[in-house]
């Protein structure tokens, strides 16, 4: 056994959508990817006032990967041609497979964009290998219920498991490429050791507070992604204050990727067959 050393800490760049506050740590101009991880939008903290416009994601296209969505703070209303719909409140996942292409929209339903409240929401792009690009579209929302709590280190870390395996409890979510999922928040001291990592890319965002990760101790704060060496097999965490991390790891697909907005395949022609197949109403019909 050996730990997975910290290649190096990226921070979080600032791009704001609206008046959404929205930090991204991947893409950037020193990492494409943690493959099969291909983007992470941070959306908030923040406080919505009473009768707001609410979030700006209305109907839009997608083909060839998948959208995780982790619901912080707030609600998240899901619309998409496929006809699945669905409100997901705090603590909440949702968890959508574009494949093949379908349209959706993630909007604020009506009672947050009445009444206001705090938002913050995590949406990360999973790919898909080549021969699960045209998958047929899939979508499960979970609210926080429905995931489980697993209490870990004595009760000073708990995670709320998505997908994938930890010591005998699964999450209920079967991914298609076998990707282990998960929040987990840490109380100040509190240690997790992650095992069963090789030939796995980690990938890990502190969202808040601050921990020390791997051998070397390495100081992480929250708006930051933690990139990993390929070698080794495991990696620790220790808790310097109240914190909250996104963990999840799984094997790199090791394809060509080629994106073009919403369209995630492995190569240009592929992306422009997308974009004629959402221009002669393939994915559905409009929202």
């Amino acid at each position: 056994m050996s730990d997975k050393l910290v290649r190096r800490i990226h921070p979080a760049m600032r791009d704001d959508i609206g008046d959404l506050i929205t930090q991204r740590p991947v893409p950037s101009s020193h990492l494409e990817q943690v493959d099969p991880f291909l983007f992470l939008n941070h959306h908030g903290p923040q406080t919505y006032a009473p009768h707001n416009r609410g979030l700006p994601f209305g109907p839009h296209p997608h083909r060839g990967f998948e959208t995780v969505t982790f619901i912080l703070e707030g609600m998240l209303m899901h619309k998409d041609s496929a006809g699945y719909e669905s409100i997901i409140r705090a603590g909440g996942v949702q968890w959508m497979t574009a494949g093949s292409g379908l349209i959706h929209a993630e909007i604020s339903p009506p009672e947050f964009l009445q009444g206001g409240g705090p938002l913050e929401i995590l949406q990360l792009w999973v790919n898909l290998p080549p021969h699960l690009k045209m998958t047929k579209p899939a979508y499960t929302g979970l609210q926080k219920d429905d995931i489980p709590e697993l209490s870990l280190d004595g009760g000073r870390v708990t995670m709320h498991l998505s997908a994938g395996e930890w010591e005998g409890r699964r999450g209920p979510v079967e991914s298609l490429t076998g990707v282990f999922m998960s929040t987990v928040a840490f109380q100040p001291g509190g240690r997790l050791r992650v095992r069963g990592l090789a030939e796995r890319n980690v990938f890990l965002y502190i969202v808040r507070g601050a921990l020390e990760v791997g051998s070397a101790q390495d100081r992480v704060s929250a708006f930051h992604l933690v990139e990993l060496g390929s070698e080794g097999t495991e990696f620790e965490m220790t808790a310097l204050e109240d914190s909250v991390v996104l963990l999840g790891h799984a094997e790199p697909i090791g394809a060509p990727v080629v994106s073009y907005g919403p369209f995630v395949m492995n190569s240009r022609e592929e992306i422009e067959q997308a974009v004629r197949d959402y221009q002669a109403g393939k994915f559905g019909p409009p929202m």
